[in-house]
């Protein structure tokens, strides 16, 4: 047992004290406490959630009540049980077309009892843990089905816009609306207009009386002012009617074909899943993105899962409709500054309450007002920057293929067709291989574009049958996968080709593609070493973990006349550094300068491709090689040279068209990223950022000098100015590192000491984030999860924070911020975990928590 914590008496005699000696009794359970944030959050998604509520019961012709239960519960069960404290669940319009094929088929408690199945289902679902399944759903699927649902929605609301009946289909309602068309309700369509000029022109009022105003929603002042509106002219419309809650119909026993009702059930639960798992990660986008304010965890799919299949069965037994994760609900949550779960289930607070006392007052509003919100709902769903989004992911087909099926045959059949379709349109990509000769000064080329299977590989032969014996050949394969036939191919007409006195030069857009040829698996033999069979174990392979990049080679080592194997620079400067000097801290920094290089190409998209800008740099692990000179390579100068020319060969061709263009239009940087000149820190790789990104400064320390500091570097403050001023940069980023060894030559020198030197003159820049960590006055700065390792790790922290200050004292600087036109931001790199810490503030206290991977199927 710890020392810390006494053991408790087993003596019956003795009185355990409740509450401190001398003070009084406590005074009962502390009540729990709810933050002024959730409330006033609750009450916007209030506001929103109930007109929305009662126009999608309208809409799928279930009745009215059951939109009220249904936002009621997605708030009180959902917000309890799910696993995205921010997520707003209730009645979504994504499940309007759906829910009113069901009623229309089956009947409203028929409905109710599929809806309490579909809840098990993903009841079912969550505890097997396979919600992160479910976002494997092309994302262009799932657009197209949202359009799909929005147009459906838009068409058949149309028809009680013009104050008419909807039919049962779109094709239905196309067909009817001239007629409709013909016969207009001029009362209704004046109250639809109404609402729906409302709703577009409130966001838009200007001035400071505009942004008061704003924080009341649009939906809610669409609907109230159309309704009184309506009443004070005297029109006689239908309106909502609530009929009494004791003649509420609830949940039955399913009754109709078997398949059918399963195929319901598979709907409703793919649907309401699909788009709550959609809905929680875009919350937690949100949430991460909200400038300051306290921080909520990310969503827990599998319980958000739990819940909404929870929300579900509580939902339909109380005869209310299908529950899911709604967008505009959620967002509204966020921006509203919602800080936990308190608000979302508040919310469903009040619309209890509501639903109980505002009878009365609810029965008031048109059913045309009502229609013309949830028209407007329909078409926001029809997404221009989806639509831009699957076009230039080349998934447009996928995208409008679903939407059509959705809008022709229904939701589950537009889903099955999407997914057809995409899987069509994936095997057209892997089979898509493209194999061209060409004969230049000599040198015969065969290029392959694309994935190289077994498909491809009669195209290939007779490629390479063009080819004549004893020439010169050389075979570019520029895709990211190649299996074994088409290996095996490759491989058997080089070692025909090269018996026959010719030579072979394979190259590749990655590692692990390139062919062996009969002198690497020579030497691999003598070495013990074994060539596999996808060449990706060649021979002494120079690889280092950061070349994995699509122009590297693995370039095999030349051989000696008696066979044994050129001595290898790199093996003398590896030895002992670990795994090829993975860890970066000893590694070969031109390495990592050919690998920023490629990063950044493979940033910028050159060439239209979605291909890296090639091998760009010299690589110092590979063996020197004499010069024109007859110098030996190993000198800088003849690296420098030989990295310009791979640049010029390689990368060059790619990222021409690119360059060319920002020529032309000058540099828009969107960030100034200053930091340390060591070389082990290369911006564009920790960044994935590429040219005209980033406008970078570097220098000793990654230090800032204050505003008129003495013996001060003007340099450093014309950057920042140039940057705010004229570049308009929207952030600022002071990046530190571990090992820096300006850090360690300020704690050596310690403070006060003299400025003999440039060096010297130049840290004393950094003596206030010495003076501020041995001051002791705040917490000290502190990595998510670990303490820092030394003293130098805790001053290259505290000097982050330090120079984020020196920022803010620049005018240039602080008047950026005071627009809200500049955000500052504080980074750590750690060189030997690969590893970037974000610096943010947490309980007053300074961390830098750990930068994880994006997800980025999402």
């Amino acid at each position: 047992m710890s020392a810390c914590v006494p053991a408790r008496t087993t003596d019956a005699n003795h009185t355990e004290r409740t509450h401190p000696p001398h003070s009084p009794p406590p005074s009962g359970p502390r009540r729990p406490r709810i933050a002024s944030a959730d409330v006033s959050a609750a009450v916007a998604v209030f506001l929103i959630a109930l007109p929305l509520s009662l126009g999608i019961a309208l809409a799928t012709g279930a009745p009215l009540q059951a939109g009220l239960v249904a936002a009621a519960v997605g708030g009180l069960v959902a917000g309890q049980i799910g696993g995205s404290p921010l997520q707003v669940s209730g009645p979504a319009a994504g499940l309007t077309v759906v829910t009113a094929d069901l009623i229309q088929q089956y009947g409203w408690r028929t409905t109710c009892a599929i809806t309490v199945l579909a809840g098990l289902a993903q009841l079912g679902l969550g505890c097997l843990r396979v919600a992160r399944g479910a976002l494997a759903v092309s994302p262009a699927i799932v657009h197209g089905m949202l359009a799909g649902i929005g147009v459906t929605i838009a068409v058949a609301q149309l028809h009680i816009v013009l104050g008419g009946t909807p039919q049962s289909s779109v094709p239905d309602n196309l067909r009817a609306l001239p007629s409709q068309l013909a016969d207009v309700h001029p009362a209704a369509l004046f109250v639809s207009l109404l609402t729906l000029t409302l709703l577009l022109l409130w966001p838009r009022l200007p001035g400071r009386a505009g942004l008061l105003l704003h924080k009341i929603p649009a939906a809610l002042v669409a609907v109230a002012g159309a309704t009184a509106i309506a009443a004070a002219a005297g029109l006689v419309l239908p309106k909502v009617d609530l009929p009494s809650w004791r003649n509420h119909a609830l949940a039955g026993l399913p009754e109709g074909p078997v398949l059918g009702l399963v195929a319901a059930v598979l709907t409703t639960t793919l649907v309401c899943s699909v788009q709550s798992l959609l809905g929680a990660v875009a919350v937690d986008k949100l949430a991460s993105a909200r400038p300051g304010g306290a921080r909520v965890a990310r969503s827990d799919l599998d319980r958000e899962l739990l819940g909404q299949g929870a929300a579900n069965i509580v939902s339909g037994s109380l005869g209310g409709l299908p529950v899911a994760g709604v967008a505009v609900r959620s967002s509204a949550n966020v921006h509203a500054g919602a800080v936990s779960r308190n608000s979302t289930m508040l919310h469903g607070v009040l619309v209890v309450a509501a639903a109980l006392l505002m009878v009365p007052l609810l029965e008031f509003i048109p059913l045309a007002s009502l229609a013309a919100l949830v028209m407007a709902v329909g078409i926001q769903m029809v997404s221009l920057h989806h639509i831009r989004t699957v076009t230039r992911h080349r998934e447009v087909l996928v995208y409008a293929v679903t939407t059509l099926g959705v809008v022709s045959f229904g939701v589950l059949e537009g889903v099955a067709l999407g997914i057809a379709v995409a899987v069509g349109v994936a095997l057209h990509r892997l089979t898509r291989t493209r194999i061209t000769h060409e004969l230049e000064e000599g040198v015969h080329h065969v290029h392959v574009r694309g994935q190289l299977t077994f498909l491809a590989v009669p195209r290939l032969s007779r490629a390479l049958h063009l080819v004549p014996q004893g020439s010169h050949a050389v075979v570019a394969l520029d895709g990211s996968f190649m299996d074994h036939a088409a290996y095996e191919t490759l491989q058997d007409w080089q070692s025909t080709h090269t018996a026959q006195g010719g030579t072979v030069e394979i190259t590749g857009r990655r590692s692990g593609v390139r062919i062996a040829e009969p002198s690497a698996l020579a030497s691999a033999h003598l070495t013990g070493v074994d060539a596999g069979a996808d060449g990706a174990s060649e021979a002494h392979c120079r690889c280092r973990p950061w070349t994995a990049w699509r122009n590297h080679q693995c370039e095999r080592p030349s051989l000696l006349p008696d066979g044994d194997r050129r001595p290898d620079p790199a093996d003398a400067t590896d030895g002992g550094s670990g795994a090829d000097g993975a860890n970066g801290e000893g590694g070969a920094d031109g390495a990592l300068g050919t690998a920023a290089s490629r990063t950044a190409a493979h940033r910028t998209g050159a060439g239209g491709k979605d291909a890296a800008a090639g091998a760009g740099g010299a690589d110092p692990t590979r063996a020197p090689e004499p010069d024109r000179d007859g110098a030996g390579a190993g000198s800088a100068g003849s690296q420098l040279v030989r990295g310009i020319g791979t640049f010029q060969r390689y990368t060059a061709p790619l990222v021409r068209g690119e360059l060319a263009r920002l020529a032309r239009e000058g540099q828009r940087p969107a960030q100034l990223f200053l930091t340390c000149a060591d070389s082990r820190l290369v911006t564009s790789m920790i960044t994935s950022s590429g040219p005209g990104d980033l406008f970078v400064v570097r220098n000793v320390g990654n230090l800032v000098p204050p505003p008129g500091a003495e013996s001060g570097d003007d340099s450093v403050a014309a950057a920042i100015e140039y940057a705010v001023e004229v570049l308009a940069v929207r952030s600022i980023t002071v990046c530190g590192h571990s090992g820096c060894g300006a850090m360690q030559a300020l704690l050596d020198s310690g403070p006060g000491s003299g400025a003999g030197t440039p060096l010297r003159r130049w840290l004393r820049h950094g003596q206030p984030s010495l003076e501020r960590l041995g001051a002791g006055s705040a917490v000290p700065p502190r990595l998510t999860g670990r303490t820092p390792a030394d003293a130098v790790e805790q001053l290259c922290l505290t000097n982050v924070v330090q120079q984020l200050e020196h920022l803010r004292a620049h005018d240039c600087v602080a008047r950026a911020l005071k627009d809200g036109a500049l955000e500052l931001h504080g980074l750590y790199f750690h060189v030997g975990e690969a590893q970037t810490y974000l610096l943010t503030e947490r309980d007053e206290e300074t961390v830098f928590d750990r930068v994880r991977a994006v997800d980025l199927a999402m």
